[in-house]
């Protein structure tokens, strides 16, 4: 199920979805003693995540990750922990931070050490974007692990999409279907049109895989521009 909010602005959607993810943390904080969010990287959360390091949250009880990252030192430049530690890290004090990523050791025995000793559950709260061939984290319907991410009960897949650049650590489309509220940030004609025909009839893409499986609602948060 969809439940769509639109705004005419990506500063409209992003202060609304700041707000959203505040009103969610608190609420998950009201039943457990801490809240586990993910986010995601790229262009456009950017906005978002600023306006979320600016809110009151109580970041001394939220574990803090991402929907996927590429595998990349966190300084490098397209690196998602990279853009988390320049728009939300600074301004969440006290939050605690959790990377997929650590290329100190082989990608391969890091993602396996990562299902083997992950602690932490699924997200309460997990804000996911979209690019236009449908795929959602870093679950690509074009690469060689694709079967294996959409049918896997591990957390978090390795996967190597053949049409975008660099290997990436993902979570899994059951780990992403099992989180307690998932959110998509999208913008523009194009991407709603996208989600559309994802939502009108099952297609083998991630977004539609995520949206027909049974008891899974997503709050989409789309703009115009």
């Amino acid at each position: 199920m969809i439940r769509w909010r639109t705004y005419p602005t990506r500063e409209a959607q992003a202060l609304a979805l700041a707000n959203a993810v505040v009103a969610g943390i608190d609420e998950a904080l009201t039943i457990r003693p801490r809240a586990l969010l993910a986010v995601s990287g790229g262009t456009s959360p950017r906005a978002f995540l600023a306006q979320l390091a600016r809110l009151p949250v109580a970041w001394r009880d939220v574990d803090i990750t991402l929907a996927d990252d590429r595998w990349l030192p966190p300084t490098h430049e397209q690196s998602n922990a990279r853009l988390l530690a320049e728009t939300l890290l600074p301004g969440a004090t006290g939050a605690r931070w959790l990377p997929l990523v650590d290329t100190s050791s082989a990608a391969a025995l890091h993602v396996r050490t990562l299902n083997d000793t992950w602690t932490h559950g699924v997200p309460q709260i997990c804000v996911l974007g979209m690019g236009e061939d449908g795929h959602t984290a870093s679950l690509f319907a074009d690469a060689p692990q694709w079967r294996e991410a959409i049918t896997t009960r591990d957390k978090f897949v390795l996967v190597q999409p053949q049409r975008a650049p660099h290997l990436r650590v993902s979570w899994s489309l059951a780990a992403l279907a099992s989180c307690e509220r998932l959110v998509l940030q999208i913008q523009g004609p194009a991407k709603r049109a996208v989600l559309e025909a994802a939502q009108a009839e099952p297609q083998d893409n991630a977004i539609s895989r995520l949206i027909h499986t049974e008891g899974v609602s997503i709050d989409v948060f789309w703009s115009e521009t």
